[in-house]
């Protein structure tokens, strides 16, 4: 597989839990290719599977069985210290909360990142501001914080983080289940629009049918495989 193409590949990805004395399979035979610029989502009931394979997805969780390759790079043999950096460097994540410092400006939370990245605020500003025009969101609402902001706009920030390291992955959960319907659908259609712009292979965590209507492929999720 073509990471240029496809920077995200699961090939027959198996993931187990104990549980008391036996094992209980939250991934079985699992494969998914996505390709840059393409937004799959993954619908599916509560248990089925869905964050365990955003967990694998962004090397936070060793699978059992099977390969993940991101960006070109197989994970499993990667020790704790490299799968943070490819995760720090390759991957974006999009948590279902937006977990924004309370402290911090929405410029100030991907300034943040980069200095934790190890860029200069001089390099970084110019990025943070380009980023969080790109998410639509207002510049005289660039140094509020996040109390200031409605949920629609803290999840536009949150967006624009996850991409401050410019990855090639793109991993998101559940981000409507704060929103109602009509910011829901707005959210994913900016989500659309940011992995056409910015090549990233999104995976879209969702349990509504509706919104994920915007993605390329959907996908169902049920009892640890995906259909």
């Amino acid at each position: 597989m073509n990471a240029a193409t496809h920077p995200l590949c699961l090939e027959s990805v198996t993931l187990t839990y104990p549980d008391g004395d036996r094992r209980l399979t939250a991934l079985d035979e699992v494969s998914l290719q996505v390709a840059a610029g393409e937004l799959v989502a993954v619908v599916g009931p509560s248990g089925s599977g869905k964050s365990s394979l955003l967990a694998v997805a962004a090397t936070l969780l060793r699978a059992d069985h099977g390969r993940v390759t991101v960006a070109g790079t197989e994970v499993s043999g990667l020790s704790a210290r490299e799968r943070t950096r490819l995760r720090r460097e390759r991957i974006g994540i999009v948590f279902q909360q937006a977990n924004l410092l309370p402290s911090l400006t929405a410029e100030e939370q991907l300034l943040a990142v980069a200095r934790l990245r190890g860029e200069s605020l001089r390099a970084a500003r110019p990025r943070a501001r380009e980023l969080l025009e790109s998410v639509g969101l207002e510049s005289t609402k660039w140094h509020r914080r996040p109390h200031q902001l409605s949920g629609g706009e803290r999840q536009r920030v949150n967006i624009a983080r996850s991409l401050t390291g410019d990855p090639s992955v793109l991993l998101v959960d559940e981000p409507t289940s704060a929103l109602d319907h009509q910011r829901g659908a707005r959210v994913v259609e900016l989500l659309t629009e940011v992995t056409r712009r910015h090549a990233t292979a999104t995976v879209l965590v969702t349990h509504d049918r509706e919104v994920s209507g915007w993605a390329g492929r959907l996908l169902t999720m049920a009892d640890g495989r995906l259909r």
